[in-house]
């Protein structure tokens, strides 16, 4: 199920959007959803900063990849930042710690808002756990549009997929501080989008990621 959110004084709105360009045009592909008009074509510019947050485990960054292709498909340039790579270079020196988790964030927003300030649609996939965080790059953003976009997947379905064993090793106890398990994980309270993927397939969840992007750039 997708889930696009509006602002408290908009109705909500339920139901498919009718193709704007024929069936190849990826703006037509709206799955239902709440549409939030926080975020306008008057306020996206050339690039927008996209930050797929949620569990380990929970697609943010299969769904990402897979946007990021639809989106270069129709000319669009975009630029996926994985949290899990980032971590081996510009953040190799951080942990786990709250503090550190800020400052991963941090870093992670800056050089996204450096690139989409450029012109590109960045697709950020990171666990990014705290809310206080995530609403700083916000902040940051200023003429670039933010979009936080919620990968919602439950933690037992995460922690079953455990593609490299950290779930497994947190419930160990030989993995501290990890989330979901023994550190938190704040849900967006008003993401811009929110992906449910339990009965969505990826290119269901990338396409309604995709029409949403296009549709703020009308």
């Amino acid at each position: 199920m997708v889930e696009e959110r509006q602002a408290d004084d908009v109705s909500w709105r339920r139901g498919r959007a009718v193709a704007f360009g024929g069936p190849g045009d990826l703006r037509g592909r709206v799955a239902r959803g709440r549409y939030d008009s926080r975020v306008t074509p008057a306020t996206l510019g050339q690039g927008a900063l996209v930050w797929l947050t949620g569990l380990s485990g929970a697609g943010k960054s299969t769904i990402a990849e897979a946007a990021h292709a639809m989106l270069r498909a129709a000319g669009r340039a975009s630029y996926v930042l994985d949290g899990d790579r980032v971590r081996t270079a510009l953040c190799r020196d951080l942990g786990f710690s709250p503090e550190d988790r800020a400052e991963n964030v941090r870093r992670l927003g800056e050089v996204g808002l450096l690139m989409a300030d450029a012109g590109l649609l960045v697709l950020v996939a990171a666990i990014a756990p705290y809310a206080r965080d995530r609403d700083l790059v916000r902040a940051r953003a200023g003429r670039v549009a933010f979009v936080e976009v919620h990968v919602d997947t439950p933690l037992a379905v995460c922690e079953s997929r455990d593609p490299k064993g950290l779930y497994a090793r947190a419930r160990a106890g030989t993995l501290v501080g990890f989330t979901g398990i023994d550190a938190p994980y704040e849900t967006p309270s008003r993401p811009e989008l929110v992906l449910s993927t339990m009965g969505t397939t990826v290119a269901e969840m990338a396409e309604a990621l995709v029409a949403r992007i296009e549709l703020m750039a009308r």
